[in-house]
């Protein structure tokens, strides 16, 4: 993997979560602040999304969830990246999730989620930082 790319993250969507504006807000101010971004549009499946990532060659996968499936897809992804051997890509997430939910997904390797109103910047930061810890590991 070349150090000297942008970063490269997906924003996903999955399952029957039909709302995607916020996902579409995250994806352009990731593009903005200089990363390729990956859009996957409406109705993943936990395995198309990570598939997309191994293809791709991303940094890292953000995972916007309202429909309250989140204790079901984003522990799908997780489990989906470990059977792929790619664990090691940073997964993130967003949405309406309640703070339990939220700390028991980055007890299960969700590296941060950040819910409705969070700046762009602490997301952009994030993603930065993330990500770019991954890339000097893998590069």
């Amino acid at each position: 993997m070349s150090n000297d790319r942008p970063l490269r993250v997906i924003v996903a969507k999955a399952g029957l979560d039909g709302h995607d504006r916020g996902a579409k807000v995250i994806a352009r101010a990731l593009r903005d602040a200089g990363m390729e971004v990956i859009y996957t549009g409406l109705f993943q499946t936990p395995e198309q999304i990570v598939q997309t990532a191994i293809q791709e060659d991303v940094d890292g996968i953000g995972l916007s969830i309202l429909s309250g499936a989140h204790m079901t897809l984003f522990p799908a992804v997780i489990e989906q990246l470990k059977a792929q051997g790619a664990a090691d890509i940073v997964f993130f997430g967003g949405g309406t999730i309640p703070a339990d939910d939220a700390r028991e997904l980055k007890e299960a390797g969700v590296r941060e989620i950040f819910t409705p109103g969070a700046p762009l910047s602490q997301i952009i930061e994030f993603v930065e930082r993330e990500c770019g810890k991954r890339r000097e590991l893998v590069g």
